[in-house]
């Protein structure tokens, strides 16, 4: 599929008829709605899910600009169409996924129910080193000089050593007739890391449950910044999960998915 044969948002869809609800699911930088699909299928038959590529990741349309505002619209516009034309979702974002999704529930808080925030804060993040050192690690793949992705992993494993990182983010390297290329527009990401990283929601408070998760040994979640949440999301409840890093629902799946059905399913008191 070329970039400009994607839909402008992606979909895949697990479950039919969740008889506790349906969900949506946003993904961090550089990943992809199937990165959920596990989480997804663990809380069937409870919950149908919506696996979501978010723009210039994925199966979704590149776009010439990282945009939040843009990206929680036509999340939204997707979400309405199809998945959820008459009724609320549970919405889950995680990391910059988290970012958009607190976009989406200030801009159409009439479309969500429950928002889990995983592991992001609603502030400007100015250290984006690491995800500059993890994706300018991957421009320096020669993709017209690549035999295979094993080759591709072993180039790689100097500049990123964990072996569960480096699978995460060359799943995003897809084999074409003449070659190799990224899934993912690598180029405009790589330059709007600032944009990312400095992108903090705004709007009226939205006054619905909201679940924000952190990862014990992951620092962008910390005590200053609860106060900001909590003026724009006044019913946050705060969970930290011991052992995990950033990405909390790979690493700690178990306590993931049981974090979601306990929040989810939990009675409204107000």
């Amino acid at each position: 599929m070329t970039a400009d044969a994607r839909p402008e948002i992606y979909t895949t869809r697990v479950g039919e008829d969740g008889t506790a609800g349906r969900i949506v699911f946003l993904h961090g930088l550089f990943g992809q709605g199937k990165n959920f699909t596990t989480i997804a299928k663990a809380l069937q038959p409870d919950f149908a899910s919506l696996l979501v590529d978010l723009p210039n990741h994925g199966r979704s349309q590149w776009a010439e600009q990282v945009d939040f505002e843009q990206m929680a619209d036509a999340v939204a516009a997707e979400v309405r169409r199809d998945f959820a034309p008459e009724g609320r979702v549970h919405l889950v974002g995680h990391s910059m996924g988290g970012k958009v999704a607190m976009a989406v529930a200030l801009r159409h808080p009439d479309l969500i129910d429950r928002l889990v925030v995983v592991d992001i804060s609603p502030v400007e993040s100015s250290d984006m080193s690491e995800f500059r050192h993890l994706l300018g690690a991957l421009a320096t793949l020669d993709l017209d000089d690549l035999p295979s992705r094993t080759e591709a992993d072993a180039r790689l494993t100097e500049l990123i050593p964990s072996r569960t990182v480096r699978g995460f983010l060359l799943q995003n390297l897809r084999s074409v007739d003449d070659g190799w290329r990224w899934q993912a527009n690598l180029d405009v990401l790589l330059r709007d890391l600032p944009r990312i990283g400095g992108y903090a929601p705004e709007g009226d408070p939205f006054v619905r449950p909201v679940l924000w998760i952190a990862g014990e040994r992951s620092p962008y979640v910390k005590p200053e910044h609860r106060p900001t949440m909590e003026a724009i999301f006044p019913r946050t409840m705060l969970l930290t999960i011991k052992g995990a890093g950033h990405w909390v629902h790979s690493e700690k799946q178990e306590a993931f998915v049981s974090a979601l059905r306990t929040f989810l399913t939990a009675a409204d008191r107000d």
